[in-house]
Formats: structure tokens, C-alpha cells, sequence
């Protein structure tokens, strides 16, 4: 009689998720970490630990008439790459944070909480829990609460080092304190808040023009910046919560615009009504250095540096005239950039 033979014979030793290049060790490890700047966020509304399936907030306004929730979505784009080059990992977090909170509050909404999605190749607690301490500080800072988030080991799926990084936030606004720009009109004024370098946009034409045609190393010291590139490339990316915040209810303001990706060009009509466009006049602020080197470094037209970077102005306010007076003295490094005129949603660069 001819002999069997087992399919189960001669077998290799027993296959677990870490020999498939995830390890839950690893991730308990950043989980524990990331649970204590979590939890420095927390408030009276957090109804839920660090590790709940899904994040529970108390959502209760009674000091709203019609509260109306304002959520959005971003990440960090290939700013992360700077990150990867020099690491230095705490600092995109904040830029995450900040870039959420920027794109609620334009329309007059304060933040209430954040979630993250973290995912790389191959966990290292240490970088996650730094990237992770980032956000927990911005939250901090903002008021918001990191509610949760999801951190990804997925083996072979990101280049070795690398990692990609997302943000979700929720924030609220009473229905009758929502900005919208409906009511821009005409011989209103333009006021723009500095930024803090390049924000979260624009990275993939920076890092062209420094490192592929100016020949840079991250490390490189530029006399005209009074820093490395890595440093200037990686200047976090301010939230305008503070100065904005206190102004939401005062009925000063009539539009807000994030200057991110678009620049000027694609960001400022996105706020604007039928029959008006802005006119910017360009002289009116201060470019810091790093947008003059570039257009020089890469001869980029003046179209195309406003159409992809902020130039130097994070968020642009628009009021009337005798609100934005108003608004100056109470935002002091605030400058009037330009003017509201009859048009078709257009932006131009006097």
C-alpha cells in the first residue's frame, strides 16, 4: 500500500505578523506613548481613553443658538520629506494641527477635536511618538483635543525611514457668527497676517529649486536666510487662531482666506462673490528672503510664485474700511495688502 504523505510534513517554523514585518510590540510601544500626549489634551467633553474604537465628545453647545459643525481634512505633503532628510520629526505634527485649525477657523469655527493617521513601512516608536508630541503640543495650544487616530505598519508599502501623515478636525460655529465673504463688496480692505516661511505648500517645487538646481544640502548655512535650508524649509506652520480667535464674534471680519496650496491666485476667490475681485499690492509687506531666492534660483515668473506660494502672508482678512482700522490696531503685525474691486472672482498682483 502506497504511503501518504502529510501536507503537513517537513514544515518551516511557526509564521507570525512580525515575520510578515508588522510588529504589535512595537506598536504597543508607540500606542503607550502617544496615550500620554493624547491625554494632555483632554478636556471635560473627551468621554473616551486613547484605544476606544472610535473617540466620544460631549456635543452639547447651550451657548449656541444653531451650532454648526465644520470639519476638514489635510496633510502635510512632501514637506515630510524634509523631515525624512534632517530628522527632525516634531515639528510636522504642529504643521498638521495648525494647517486643520487655519482651514476651520475661515469660517469663523473654533477647533474641538483631532484625529491623525500615521502610516509607514516599518513602525519606529520613537519617530512616531515625536511626530505624535508635535500634534499633542499644537492641540494644545489651539484648544483642541487629539481625540484619537490610527497609526499603520504596512511592510513594503513606504521607502525605508519614510512615513505619511494626515489630519482630520472637527470644530463649531453658531450659525449666525458664520463667515462666508457674502457680504464682500467693492472698496473693502485686504489684510494680510505674515507667515512663518513656506507653511505645508509648495514643497515639491522648493525642494527642486534648492536641491536639484541650486545644488543645496539640507545642511547648507544660506547667509540670506540666517539659516540652513532644513531649517527654513521646516519653519512650522503658525496657527492664526490667537490673533483671529478673540475678532470671530465682534462682526469685524467678512471673509477669511488660508493662504495653502493655490497661493493668492486659487485661495482668495474661493471666498469671494459674484461682481468683485482683489487687487494685491505687492510691495506692501515683507517677503521674507526665502521667496526672493527661489524665484531667482529657479528665474520662476511672478504668476507662478503667487500661484504656489503664500509669499510671506498666511491668511488674508477682508473688511470694511472703518472694521479694518479697527482690526489693525488689534492685530498689530497685521498690514493692509490690497483692495476690493468691481471683477469676476479674480485676484491680480499690482
Amino acid at each position: 500500500m502506497e504511503a501518504r504523505t502529510s501536507l503537513f510534513c517537513d514544515m518551516p517554523k511557526s509564521i507570525s505578523y512580525a515575520d510578515a514585518g508588522v510588529s504589535i510590540d512595537k506598536a504597543n510601544q508607540a500606542v503607550a506613548k502617544i496615550r500620554e500626549y493624547a491625554r494632555s489634551t483632554f478636556n471635560e467633553r473627551t468621554l473616551t481613553e486613547i484605544g476606544s474604537f472610535g473617540g466620544m465628545f460631549a456635543g452639547a453647545f447651550p451657548d449656541m443658538a444653531e451650532p454648526i459643525l465644520v470639519a476638514s481634512a489635510d496633510g502635510v505633503g512632501t514637506k515630510l520629506k524634509l523631515a525624512f532628510e534632517t530628522g527632525v520629526h516634531s515639528t510636522v505634527g504642529a504643521d498638521l494641527v495648525n494647517h486643520c485649525v487655519n482651514d476651520i477657523l475661515v469660517q469663523g469655527a473654533r477647533p474641538l477635536f483631532f484625529l491623525d493617521y500615521f502610516a509607514t513601512g516599518k513602525l519606529e516608536p520613537d519617530v512616531t511618538a515625536s511626530v505624535v508630541e508635535g500634534m499633542a503640543r499644537a492641540c494644545r495650544e489651539n484648544g483642541c483635543v487629539l481625540l484619537g487616530g490610527e497609526t499603520a505598519e504596512m511592510p513594503d508599502f513606504y521607502p525605508p525611514g519614510e512615513y505619511d501623515l494626515a489630519g482630520f478636525i472637527v470644530g463649531v460655529v453658531d450659525k449666525a457668527k458664520v463667515i462666508d465673504g457674502k457680504s464682500i463688496v467693492p472698496g473693502d480692505v485686504v489684510l494680510g497676517l505674515p507667515s512663518t516661511g513656506l507653511q505645508t505648500n509648495g514643497y515639491s517645487l522648493a525642494r527642486k529649486l534648492f536641491f536639484e538646481i541650486g545644488g543645496y544640502k539640507v545642511d547648507s548655512y544660506i547667509e540670506e536666510l540666517g539659516a540652513t535650508v532644513g531649517e527654513a524649509l521646516l519653519a512650522t506652520h503658525s496657527s492664526f487662531l490667537p490673533e483671529i480667535g478673540p475678532l470671530l464674534d465682534t462682526g469685524l471680519i467678512k471673509g477669511l482666506a488660508h493662504i495653502t496650496g493655490g497661493g493668492f491666485l486659487e485661495n482668495i476667490p474661493r471666498i469671494l462673490p459674484d461682481g468683485v475681485s482683489v487687487e494685491i499690492d505687492r510691495g506692501s509687506w515683507h517677503e521674507p528672503p526665502i521667496f526672493g531666492l527661489m524665484q531667482r534660483l529657479g528665474n520662476v515668473a511672478d504668476n507662478e510664485m503667487f500661484r504656489t506660494f503664500n509669499m510671506g502672508i498666511g491668511m488674508v482678512v477682508i473688511a470694511s474700511k472703518e472694521p479694518a482700522a479697527k482690526l489693525l490696531a488689534k492685530i498689530p503685525n497685521a498690514r493692509e495688502i490690497g483692495k476690493v474691486a468691481s471683477g469676476d472672482r479674480s485676484v491680480s498682483i499690482q
